[in-house]
């Protein structure tokens, strides 16, 4: 268990420095600047990279709503999630901490400039009100959960998770940067926040409520869409390995009526 927090921590951290880090340093950088489609792909980039380097030790969740639709859709203990979600704070805030650090080697560096903090209203970047705000994060984050758990399935190409789940978080940057500077993550939003504090503190309850409310509802869907037969799958694989050598198969359990 241990690794698997270990593995949590460096990914979320992974996660807020690169992407965060590309919003704050390099967007708007004079000339070279990456923009709006350069912060997307590195929010992707950072899931891609870190589900690919040690997703075999954790699952690579790097999102509290990630593991709470996780736990709605029976992939994990519930007893498991509140190691992963503190791993993921720390990791979260730990890398707006880095992120800060080498930000403020830079005289003109001022957190006022929101520090790639999420916000509605005044804060969004386009001006998008609260309910918006709470639509599009709810919405964003139950589709990221949907491929999540529909591309880590046993019956999903082997191999191919980290690229999906990689560029499903481009294209949900890509398309509401522009309303809340994209969480769908609430340690993303928290580590940015604590570092900005004021606004983005008072308006932080939006970026844990709608992100956990999308993944909790997109785990009881994607249970309800078939997870059932998943599960029974797992659970003869366990059975057929810890058998002894000679022992009978035990025979099949029926599938419960849909």
């Amino acid at each position: 268990m241990s690794r698997k927090l270990v593995a949590e921590f460096l990914g979320t951290l992974w996660l807020v420095l690169g992407g965060c880090g590309a919003a704050v340093l390099a967007a708007k950088f004079p000339e070279v600047g990456i923009g709006l489609v350069g912060v997307s792909l590195a929010f992707g980039l950072t899931v891609l990279t870190m589900a690919y380097a040690v997703g075999h030790v954790s699952g690579a969740h790097f999102n509290p709503a990630v593991t709470a639709g996780l736990v709605a859709a029976g992939r994990l203990r519930a007893g498991e999630a509140l190691g992963y979600i503190l791993s993921q704070l720390l990791g979260g805030i730990a890398g707006a901490a880095i992120l800060y650090l080498i930000a403020s080697g830079n005289e003109g560096f001022s957190t006022a400039a929101g520090f790639a903090a999420n916000g509605y209203g005044a804060h969004s970047p386009g001006g998008y009100s609260m309910a918006a705000a709470f639509l599009a994060e709810f919405v964003m984050t139950f589709f990221f959960l949907l491929v999540i758990l529909g591309i880590t399935s046993s019956r999903a190409p082997a191999g191919f998770a980290p690229l999906a789940i990689g560029l499903c978080l481009t294209l949900i940057h890509l398309v509401s940067i522009p309303v809340t500077n994209t969480s769908v993550n609430p340690a993303r939003s928290t580590g940015p926040a604590l570092f900005v504090g004021d606004w983005a503190l008072g308006q932080l309850w939006l970026f844990w409520l709608a992100p956990l409310a999308g993944a909790v509802v997109a785990g009881l869907v994607h249970s309800w869409l078939g997870a059932v037969d998943e599960v029974a799958e797992r659970e003869a694989a366990a059975r057929l390995a810890a058998r002894e050598p000679g022992e009978p198969l035990a025979p099949a359990t029926a599938r419960p009526p849909r």
